[in-house]
């Protein structure tokens, strides 16, 4: 038992955390970071690709499905469940920014947790990150059939049967499109981050243009008598709102997790997530006002239940015509395939980082010589998801996203406080103001909100962490790269409570 518990408290030096991951030279050939393959990632990414994945990354998972799910729950008021999710998720960014400017490597919540709170704590955030990456992907899959379906029907007049477009719940037995989407995407990572990068920075541009058109039409709708009830369910309704809308916010960690693919990441991490929240809370609040505003709350719970695309129907009423729909559902088909684009980036670099410690296979770290991707990892990553998109119920998806990307920025809040303490000299690009005060307020501001979620969401999280225990003392603690001792020869990487010696990043 004395064992398990040392494996368990063990921390990865931030020094090896570091040169594991300097992959500084542009062919990416540093022997620190090569995969099992021979190969590494590449740093080919700069502030602007990577605040336009974290743009990509939030925006759509929330504006173009949960209106349907989270104005029933706050009526008018959603208004204030968007803010106050962006503020606790304003505080998590805050605490991301410090750790990314210390810990610059893929990973993210991860390797933060690792370097900070232990190997036992880390492997359970991982499997946290991955249940939130791999839910998040398959709930805004589900959402792009439906927007698929508004599309051709107005183009063709046509629509694929339910039983295949629709998720089980709501009409479907297997969802089709879900299940292509995912793969679709799978297909461009493996092909390249730059090119991935590139597709991304034109899909983002279309999504934003169409949410702005939406604004824009449905503006000229607006009644403020729609704000009359404006919580018909108190602050509970609003909270039980916000904690269903936080999955949204999973994008913060997506740019965290590709620290080893960017140039200077200890400048670039940072700014990027900073570009990325502002951003996003505008829009998101822009467009929840213009949908609110243009018809009455309960419309919108009628509609998520019908299977119908929320903010296609809206443009639909307002207009009486069909091509601002069309607009909206093509954009939304767009914005959503963006979304899983890179979700689905973000899931498989944390099982990267988990297998160059030896705490998941080795094939997900193979990376191809010539792509500089890890191929194997995104194709089991893709099949499985995009089943999970396929075949499990959508209202059980979103709130499990939730519950993992809070359990993450509560991580993050712990990690800052626990660095500081054993590792104060760390070289730091930032540093979270008002410490200690910032990080406790984020840790128990995820925790208020995750109180609010379902209890059947508790007991499918509890389930998971169950087995990610189970998976840990199988497999984890006996393939953990801690148990080897450095090569012969080879320097020893630096300790945590002694970082004045660190590498290059």
């Amino acid at each position: 038992m004395s064992r398990i518990m040392s494996q368990l408290c063990r921390r990865k030096p931030i020094g090896q955390l570091v040169s594991e991951a300097d992959t500084d030279d542009e062919a990416g050939e540093s022997t620190d970071a090569k995969g099992a393959g021979g190969a590494s990632l590449r740093r080919s990414m700069g502030v602007g690709q990577l605040t336009l994945i974290g743009i990509s990354s939030v925006v759509g998972t929330g504006i173009f499905f949960v209106l349907g799910t989270t104005v029933p729950k706050a009526g008018p008021a959603v208004l204030l469940s968007f803010a106050l999710a962006a503020v606790v998720a304003g505080l998590g960014a805050l605490c991301y920014v410090e750790l990314a400017g210390a810990l610059p490597v893929s990973g993210s919540t991860y390797s933060y947790t690792y370097a900070s709170l232990g190997e036992g704590a880390a492997y359970v955030v991982a499997w946290c990150l991955v249940l939130e990456y791999g839910v998040a992907v398959s709930t805004v899959a589900v959402s792009w059939g439906q927007y698929l379906n508004e599309l051709t029907d107005a183009l063709f007049g046509f629509q694929l049967p339910e039983a295949i477009s629709q998720p089980p719940g709501a009409g479907g037995y297997f969802n089709l499109p879900a299940l292509v989407v995912v793969l679709l995407c799978s297909l461009l990572l493996v092909r390249g981050t730059r090119e991935s990068a590139a597709v991304n920075a034109v899909m983002v541009a279309v999504k934003l243009g169409v949410l702005v058109l939406f604004v824009a039409v449905a503006i000229t709708a607006f009644n403020a008598e729609h704000f009359t009830d404006f919580a018909p369910h108190g602050m509970a309704g609003i909270g039980a709102a916000a904690s269903g809308v936080f999955f949204s916010y999973v994008g913060f960690d997506t740019v965290a997790t590709a620290g080893e693919e960017v140039r200077n990441p200890r400048r670039t991490i940072p700014l990027a997530l900073t570009f990325t929240l502002i951003v996003v809370t505008l829009l998101y609040i822009l467009v929840a006002l213009a949908a609110v505003g243009a018809q009455p709350a309960g419309e919108f719970g009628k509609q998520a239940a019908a299977g119908e695309a929320v903010l296609a129907e809206i443009l639909r009423q307002v207009t009486g015509m069909g091509w601002p729909a069309v607009v909206l559902s093509a954009g939304a088909v767009v914005s959503i395939f963006s979304v899983v684009l890179v979700t689905l980036f973000g899931q498989t670099r944390i099982l990267f980082a988990m297998a160059r410690d030896g705490l998941v296979p080795q094939i997900f770290r193979r990376v191809d010589r010539k792509r500089h991707t890890p191929a194997h990892n995104t194709w089991i990553v893709g099949v499985l998801v995009g089943l999970l998109a396929a075949l499990v119920p959508l209202q059980h998806l979103a709130d499990l996203t939730s519950m993992g990307t809070l359990a993450a920025f509560i991580a993050v809040a712990a990690a800052v406080v626990v660095l500081r303490r054993i590792a104060p000299d760390a070289p730091r690009s930032y540093r979270v103001p008002l410490f200690p005060f910032v990080p406790i307020l984020s840790a128990a501001s995820c925790l208020y909100l995750a109180y609010l979620l379902p209890g059947v969401t508790w007991t499918l999280f509890g389930a998971w962490l169950l087995l990610a225990a189970a998976l840990y003392l199988a497999f984890g603690r006996r393939g953990s790269a801690l148990n080897t001792p450095p090569a012969h020869g080879t320097a020893p990487a630096p300790d945590a409570e002694n970082p004045s010696v660190t590498t290059r990043s």
